[in-house]
């Protein structure tokens, strides 16, 4: 039941998205579209409450439940972000709107852009860490909660792994293969400097 009801909820969330957008630019009803938009935080409230259910009739915490926590949690963090890609994406199709900003691909902002991406991560990973506690102490028998105890692990390693990701772009930027190189840019400064310091011939 629990995997029905994540596939149910994937589903329902792109369907809720494509429905608000197609609301909002091509119906010209943006609040109409809005309020779409904001029915999405219901499917996740209704596989929270699913799951609950399912482990207080007696289920043992399994993968199926661990799953659930983890898309709920990963679909609070990124949820805002993907609507405002697909909101970009949808009006410039649609509506005129300017090309969608493509991520940066190297240096300090792509650095910046790797840290953002980590925050969202751990947020989704600290929600997931949290509602599985939550069903251990629901449950309150460790032999039917062992695996939810293990997808606590996993999530902590993916939080840490995100961080790992986001620091080595910091520590080693991604240099743009396009840019001059320092010594380059050094030589034409000094080629600038001395054809500034020439006096022209009389």
């Amino acid at each position: 039941m629990v995997v029905t009801l994540i596939i149910a909820c994937e589903v329902g969330f792109w369907v809720l998205l494509a429905a608000g957008l197609a609301l909002r630019y091509l119906a010209r009803r943006p609040r109409l579209g809005a309020a779409v938009l904001l029915c999405e935080p219901v499917l996740e409230l209704v596989l929270l409450c699913a799951t609950a259910v399912d482990l207080r009739n007696g289920a043992e915490g399994d993968w199926t439940h661990g799953v659930a926590a983890v898309y709920i949690g990963f679909t609070v963090a990124y949820g805002r972000s993907m609507v405002k890609w697909a909101d970009g994406h949808f009006a410039h199709r649609f509506a005129g709107g300017p090309p969608p900003a493509r991520p940066p691909r190297y240096g300090r902002a792509r650095a910046v852009h790797e840290w953002k991406t980590c925050g969202r991560s751990v947020l989704g990973a600290v929600i997931a860490a949290a509602l599985l506690q939550g069903a251990v102490w629901y449950v309150g028998d460790a032999g039917r909660s062992e695996s939810l105890e293990q997808w606590q692990a996993k999530m902590a390693l993916v939080a840490g792994v995100s961080v790992v990701i986001a620091l080595s772009y910091t520590i080693w930027p991604k240099k743009d293969p396009g840019a001059p190189s320092p010594e380059a840019r050094e030589s034409s400064g000094e080629g600038s400097r001395a054809a500034a310091g020439t006096k022209p011939a009389p």
